[in-house]
């Protein structure tokens, strides 16, 4: 055979050169970097970047970045490398400040090991019947995700067993220790075995971070991105008010920026209470979220929030602890905060990842001593703008994009997000774009639903069937 001749040779095709936070540069699975280019992880954030060539190693790790900045792939990833799915045990345990944040974890996890096979994520929260919990424990699991108090009542009963652990995490460890929960970390962590991976994760770093550590973590390796969130993507503002008119101020705001999501501050239950019947007389679909709410109204809040099917969400700080709600565009400081880090936490519920937010700031004249503090402490000027510049920015009350509906029915009858979409599309024939967000939680599955075709949506899923079942259905209205 003779040689081609060299015009007909084909040059070889330079390959682009990865870039320094593309996830191919880690030592993951080929099935696990296609899943993550499926689920849009375009390239790897700061914190991520820095943290996870270090955990992939085995490092122990105190990482230290704000809200925000993707720090649950960052151990996510790490804790599913450790993993032996054949072994089904617990292998890798995750405590959480709130319920919230536990099953916003949860869930992402589940998403990151959709790769892998049959991988088992249990969430074992305070406020939850133990009974469920027992059952599903008994089934077994690859990975834990829960609060502090639960899993130190699941130890001591027996019911879940650590011998097995490889990986620890400690997820926004500056609030568990806000919240009193050191003596239950360190019992925690005790009970787990001496050769394991412990990765600790926070906002801040008080200085219980460093007790923490020092009691059972091993030569930890720190990463501290420290920046703040950039001008450019919350924009803080400010306006006096006077006491009588704070209130009616939140309704301007609004009016005027029309955000499709907020989230607006309250000191207390009563001035949640005292917003809640303003924004809802001036026609805003608007819940609150504090500490008077059980857990089933707390869930079903926070659902509806987060898949826009309400435009407020009125919150105290302890309430709003952990929450990590995508596409917020604004928050509102109703009242002011005396605590400057709880000022930071509160707008950093915006502009989050690479989106940009809105904050703004109701303040009378006794407050201006807290702003003055928050200024210094955080070495900001305040802007300031007057409330006779809002005015309204569309005909009529600002109205959610979507609604729920509670499908009576969940995990426990083995329904999966793909099932209710299935049925509304391919059996009902309504378009994909005009579903949003569907979340399957134990005994109930929640699916956002354009506002225009709820009605529908609620007709033909009453008289249809979810994954070959009649379902019961209902509209989540107040």
């Amino acid at each position: 055979m003779t040689d081609a001749p060299e015009s007909d040779i084909a040059a070889p095709v330079a390959e682009t050169p990865a870039s320094p936070l593309d996830f191919s540069r880690l030592p993951l699975p080929p099935h696990t970097l296609a899943n993550l280019q499926r689920l849009g992880y375009d390239q790897m954030t700061p914190i991520q970047a820095a943290s996870l060539p270090l955990a992939l190693a085995g490092h122990d790790l105190i990482a230290q970045a704000k809200t925000g900045s993707g720090k649950t792939a960052a151990f996510a990833l790490a804790l599913l490398a450790n993993l032996n799915t054949r072994r089904f045990a617990v292998q890798a345990l995750v405590l959480c400040p709130t319920r919230e944040l536990a099953e916003q974890v949860t869930q992402e996890v589940r998403r990151l090991a959709a790769a892998e096979d049959n991988i088992k994520v249990l969430t074992l929260c305070g406020g939850a019947t133990m009974r469920p919990q027992l059952a599903s424990l008994e089934h077994g699991a690859h990975i834990v995700v829960g609060t502090p108090g639960r899993i130190m009542d699941h130890l001591e009963r027996g019911s879940l067993r650590l011998e097995a652990l490889n990986t620890l995490v400690l997820d926004e460890a500056d609030r568990m220790l806000d919240m009193g929960f050191f003596d239950d970390i360190a019992t925690v962590a005790k009970q787990c075995p001496r050769q394991r991976q412990t990765l600790l994760f926070s906002a801040t770093y008080p200085e219980g971070i460093a007790k923490l550590s020092a009691s059972f973590m091993r030569e930890p390796k720190q990463v501290k991105l420290l920046q703040a969130h950039a001008g450019s993507k919350i924009r803080q503002r400010f306006y006096e008010v006077r006491e009588e008119e704070r209130l009616h101020a939140v309704g301007l705001l609004l009016d005027h920026f029309r955000p499709v999501s907020t989230l607006a501050f309250c000191n207390t239950k009563q001035q949640c209470r005292d917003l809640l019947e303003v924004l809802k007389a001036q026609g805003l679909a608007a819940l609150e979220l504090h500490g008077d709410l059980d857990q089933r109204d707390r869930d079903q809040v926070l659902v509806r929030f987060a898949n826009r099917s309400a435009s407020v969400l009125v919150a105290t700080d302890i309430a709003a602890r952990g929450l990590d709600i995508a596409q917020l565009e604004a928050v509102i400081n109703v009242d002011i905060t005396p605590d400057a880090d709880t000022h930071t936490h509160r707008i950093g519920r915006t502009g989050r990842v690479d989106a940009e937010g809105w904050a703004f700031s109701l303040a009378s004249l006794d407050e201006m001593g807290r702003v003055g503090a928050i200024e210094k402490a955080l070495g900001f000027t305040s802007d300031w703008h007057p409330l006779s510049e809002l005015t309204p920015g569309g005909p009529g009350p600002l109205r959610p994009p979507m609604c729920t509906i509670q499908i009576l029915g969940g995990r426990k009858e083995k329904i999966r997000p793909g099932d209710v979409l299935g049925a509304l599309t391919k059996d009902m024939g309504f378009a994909g774009a005009q579903i949003g967000k569907i979340n399957v939680n134990e005994f109930s599955t929640y699916v956002a639903v354009a506002q225009d075709i709820a009605p529908q949506v609620l007709r033909k899923l009453a008289a249809g069937k979810v994954k070959g079942r009649a379902v019961k259905v209902r509209m989540l209205e107040d």
